[in-house]
């Protein structure tokens, strides 16, 4: 596994500034028919622990999407800010936030049951199920 990185960016609008102290390196997609609802595709995203510092939190609207994790978005511009689990508050915030120079690689593609035919990503990853998904890192469905 990389090493973890300390990475910053801004929504679109630029009211909420994210810093994450322990950033993953490596960009994992969600294929989960509520992350395709809510991205507008799969959500591609890094795994930012949990010591992330939002200002502009004025801004920042949650949804409680699920028995075990909710999704932040600024409410000016809309731009979607992180998917949080509950009980650990561990921050997965969308790639294209973050203003960087790291190299990232593409490791993981989980509910990979519920990708669509429409579309499928050239790079070799990992393939999760959401079964295996909740057995690995615990919760339920």
């Amino acid at each position: 596994m990389s090493q973890a990185v300390q990475m910053s960016g801004k929504c679109l609008c630029k009211k909420v500034t994210i810093n994450a102290q322990k950033v993953t390196p490596h960009v994992d997609a969600c294929h989960c028919a509520m992350c395709r609802k809510w991205s507008g595709s799969s959500l591609l995203a890094m795994d930012c622990g949990s010591e992330v510092v939002f200002e502009g939190q004025q801004y920042i609207t949650t949804y409680d999407s699920s028995e075990w994790a909710d999704r932040g978005f600024c409410k000016n511009c809309g731009t979607h800010l992180f998917y949080r689990l509950k009980q650990t508050h561990q921050y997965n915030i969308p790639a294209g936030l973050f203003d960087t120079d790291v190299s990232l690689e593409f490791t993981t593609q989980i509910f990979i049951e519920e990708k669509p035919d429409y579309y499928e990503f050239a790079n070799k990853t990992q393939m999760m199920t959401g079964e295996e998904v909740f057995a690995a890192f615990g919760g339920s469905e």
